[in-house]
């Protein structure tokens, strides 16, 4: 929950997939402003990696990639924007946005933040360290993920959202080398971004029960926001 926040129930994550391919879409048309070759845009190849892993239609797939390059007579104009402040009972929140529309989304996060507190630009951004952030799964079963974060170049590691998986963290200008080290490491990379990690995150076990499910509520709700891309929080736990 530190790293970036993810649906705790499975009937919310298993409604949201279309939003999920809706987000993979956005990434795709942004990182193809870069060339449409996976093979020669490195931001490009990583998020198409990505969706194919979501199982992601080709057709989908292939449409986000034309926008994005300019291929297509769609235009694309998505700007990236930050949110920042607290969930309630003060924990920390970054919220990522990708929007055609900042008047839209400007005035849909204030109201979504009135249960919590939207801040300024650097309100909590000082709290939270901006890293390349690599979720891989072992090819083999003992492989292990310290060494590998060594020979790789990672900064470090920990354990990842899912179980079985580990988060590589790197410095922002070496996630696609990490990325293709780990491959010779004995890691199956399952996705790579960069991302927001809490400094000094609050424990969930501070909270009362109560108190927990106020936060994740307003947690959900930010992000089933079409324009959010992703939430990370001041939370671990």
């Amino acid at each position: 929950m530190g790293a970036q926040w993810k649906a705790k129930h499975k009937d919310i994550a298993a409604n949201a997939k279309g939003r999920v391919f809706g987000k993979l879409a956005k990434e795709i048309m942004i990182a193809a402003r870069g060339g449409a070759d996976p093979s020669l845009n490195a931001r490009l190849r990583l998020v198409v990696e990505q969706a194919k892993k979501a199982s992601m239609p080709k057709d989908t797939l292939e449409r986000a990639i034309k926008k994005g390059a300019g291929l297509s007579d769609e235009p694309v104009n998505f700007e990236h924007v930050i949110y920042e402040g607290f969930a309630p009972h003060q924990v920390a929140v970054m919220v990522e946005c990708l929007t055609d529309n900042v008047k839209r989304t400007a005035p849909e996060m204030r109201v979504l933040f009135r249960k919590g507190q939207l801040g300024a630009s650097g309100a909590v951004a000082w709290d939270f360290d901006h890293l390349g952030m690599i979720e891989a799964a072992p090819i083999k079963a003992g492989a292990d993920p310290e060494e590998a974060a060594i020979e790789a170049g990672a900064q470090d590691c920990e354990p990842g959202e899912e179980e079985g998986t580990t988060l590589f963290l790197t410095d922002p200008t070496d996630l696609d080398l990490v990325s293709k080290a780990l491959a010779n490491h004995g890691f199956n990379v399952l996705s790579a971004k960069l991302g927001y990690k809490p400094k000094n995150p609050i424990s969930a076990a501070s909270l009362s029960a109560e108190a927990l499910e106020e936060v994740e509520s307003f947690l959900a709700a930010i992000d089933e926001n079409d324009d959010v891309q992703y939430v990370y929080v001041g939370l671990t736990g």
